[in-house]
């Protein structure tokens, strides 16, 4: 007996995604059904060697359905993830809107799978920032190890971050760089993302800092140590898919650069490819369609006395969103709803 999924949001970037992961991870589902606005109706997508028509989300019927996975953006969400979990599915939430409410489990499956069981509170569960989720699964076996104090991260990630509308702008940008009579200004972005990187990613808050840094803060709070002091700094680069992190360690004792290594190719969820030699690391385009978030670059800080360096790679649209999202439907039926 196995489970009834839903997937809300299934024309987009990641509602398609989740549903490959589904059937790529064969996830054990009776049925699935594939949500959409009235405006992509009817619209078909893959799940397997299946095809679905999406239905109308608006009058969709939550009751009897196990889970739903949510890909919708937080308006969206605000207005439906009540009525899905009212009706007893217990939704999985992509958009920020509930990753910051103290009654609702916010879960990278590698780093806090415990939290799971928190899920009952208001039968919903937030899946993190793909900059965010990424760099947990990194921190967590040497957190575990040696005590992170304090973490400096810049990011570099893609413009599927910013959804298809991010993906075209970058494409029609820079075919309009090799024809000298179109121009195609910025619009999703603030600046021309073509052959450029932005240093800006969500609004600016007070303290200079934008909410994309503030969403790392907080996350990492949340989800792995509310001890841990994390400064951010988030830039857009001409990447279609993939974020890159270089991630800067202060830990309370010393670990050794090759022991950090050893950690790392045993925990869950990485993949360590680190020779110093001309291409010996992972970068973007190389993990894109892959489960694995990559480590490199793993290296001492000689500045602090117990701090280390690291580069970090993963496929956003995967582990950063619908990977994760996957990872709780499976942690939340192995743990609690044991169907399948």
């Amino acid at each position: 007996m196995g489970y009834r999924v839903v997937v809300a949001g299934a024309t987009g970037n990641v509602g398609r995604e989740m549903l490959n992961i589904l059937a790529e991870r064969q996830f054990p589902v009776d049925e699935v059904v594939a949500l959409a606005s009235r405006r992509s109706l009817g619209t078909e997508v893959t799940f397997g060697d299946k095809t679905l028509k999406t239905q109308d989300l608006d009058t969709f019927d939550f009751a009897g359905w196990d889970m739903a996975l949510f890909a919708i953006g937080s308006d969206a969400t605000k207005q439906y993830a009540p009525k899905a979990a009212a009706a007893g599915c217990v939704v999985i939430d992509n958009s920020s809107l509930y990753r910051y409410d103290p009654e609702i489990p916010l879960i990278v499956p590698e780093v806090n799978p415990e939290a799971v069981h928190g899920y009952a509170q208001k039968n919903i569960i937030a899946n993190p920032n793909c900059s965010t989720a990424q760099m947990v699964v990194a921190l967590k076996p040497l957190h575990d190890r040696a005590k992170i104090k304090r973490v400096v991260v810049s990011t570099y990630q893609s413009v599927s971050g910013a959804g298809k509308e991010g993906m075209d702008e970058l494409w029609d940008q820079t075919k309009a760089v090799y024809n000298p009579t179109s121009d195609v200004p910025p619009k999703k972005f603030t600046k021309e993302i073509a052959f450029n990187v932005i240093p800006h990613i969500d609004v600016f808050l007070d303290d200079g800092s934008t909410k994309e840094e503030w969403k790392m803060v907080a996350e990492t709070k949340k989800i792995l140590d509310k001890s841990i002091k994390l400064t951010a700094t988030c830039v857009r680069v001409p990447v279609f898919v993939g974020h890159s992190e270089a991630i800067n360690i202060e830990f309370e004792e010393f670990l050794d650069e090759d022991e950090a290594r050893d950690i790392l190719r045993e925990a869950p969820g990485i993949m360590v490819i680190d020779k110093r030699e001309n291409g010996g690391y992972v970068t973007p385009k190389e993990c894109v369609g892959d489960f694995a978030t990559f480590i490199s670059r793993i290296r001492q800080d000689s500045t602090l006395d117990n701090g280390l360096n690291l580069w970090c790679v993963s496929d956003n649209l995967r582990k950063g969103a619908a990977l994760n999202a996957v990872q709780i439907a499976e942690l939340l039926g192995r743990e609690v709803l044991k169907k399948g």
